[in-house]
């Protein structure tokens, strides 16, 4: 046992003594482009608190919301050239690395909490999430962060594919976003998530897909009027780092990390599920119409075109077998 972990073990075992002078102080810079009043930034500050105390201060998570680490796309690049930094991303940017890991990001894909759950034993996910690693330098510590469900919000209410004819839609810039919105009815935009308020304005755009919790931290009730509750997406997240950082850290800190990650993740997305309510009265208070008549299953069918169009409706299908979605 190298003297990283021997002093490590000795700090987690409570012994005092010259031991505990060598213990290194590793860290981790977290980026994430939600705003500080979001449910994720709290989730954050949560899993940086506990990580110290498990770690007794052997690691240190220093959370920064807005982006202020930077664009998720230049700090992902940063990611992989071994940073001592971390990103809350999601499949639809990982599938640029491995194609197959898309689908997590697409139209109905995930629709519970459980099915997201189920998803972390399906040996196909596990081999993407391998070949992230091994081959691209992203060790993906969790995927147990659940967003809620991504809705069309516009100005005119949406209830079926055909009403989105001919709408200019934001999606973040990555293929199964571009294809899951085109095949739902809309024309997808790819725009960063802090453009989204000024080209609203502007009309570069006529409407956003976004989970409910984003809604007010970005005052987009504001100058958008409808909610539409499509539930297209259910936006599972990833948190990622550096595989090369990770790999340097001493056995016991990676399991910290890890398993703290997921246990936040975890409340997190139950607590967000139980905010949405309370987000849908403060919308109507603010003036938006909430859309609940939703042809669900005319979206439904819409969405496969996304999956047939990037090739990866076997690996849907695969993936869904093995959570037992699809028998």
């Amino acid at each position: 046992m190298n003297i990283a972990i021997a002093a490590f073990c000795a700090l987690l075992a409570g012994v005092a003594g010259p031991a505990l002078a060598q213990t290194p102080k590793y860290t981790l810079k977290f980026n994430h482009v939600l705003g500080p009043k979001e449910p994720y930034h709290e989730g954050f500050l949560a899993w940086a608190k506990a990580v110290e105390g498990r770690t007794q201060g052997a690691l240190k998570i220093d959370v920064f919301h807005s982006a202020q680490l930077g664009k998720e796309e230049d700090i992902l690049e940063q990611i992989r050239a071994g940073a001592n930094i971390g990103q809350n991303t999601d499949s639809a940017r990982m599938g640029n690395y491995v194609p197959g890991i898309a689908v997590m990001n697409g139209p109905y894909f995930a629709e519970t909490l459980e099915e997201v759950a189920r998803l972390r034993k399906a040996p196909t996910v596990m081999k993407w999430t391998d070949e992230l690693a091994a081959k691209f330098g992203f060790k993906v510590l969790s995927f147990n962060w659940v967003q809620g469900y991504r809705h069309f919000f516009t100005n005119k209410p949406v209830r079926r594919p055909e009403d989105l004819r001919g709408l200019r839609i934001r999606t973040p810039p990555a293929p199964i976003w571009q294809e899951s919105i085109r095949a739902l009815g809309a024309t997808p935009v790819a725009m960063a998530f802090g453009e989204m308020y000024p080209g609203l304005q502007q009309k570069a755009i006529d409407g956003v897909e976004l989970v409910y919790n984003n809604i007010p931290g970005g005052r987009f009730y504001e100058v958008l009027k409808f909610a539409n509750e499509s539930r297209h997406i259910m936006l599972i997240n990833f948190q990622v780092v550096s595989a090369k950082w990770f790999d340097s850290l001493p056995r016991e800190i990676q399991q910290v990390l890890v398993e703290e990650c997921d246990k936040a993740g975890e409340a997190t997305s139950r607590r967000i599920f139980e905010l949405e309510a309370q987000v849908e009265q403060e919308l109507r208070k603010r003036g938006m119409t909430i859309v609940k008549d939703v042809d669900l299953a005319a979206f439904r069918r819409a969405g496969e075109k996304a999956y047939e169009a990037l090739k990866i409706q076997d690996a849907k299908n695969q993936v869904h077998r093995e959570i037992g979605k699809l028998n």
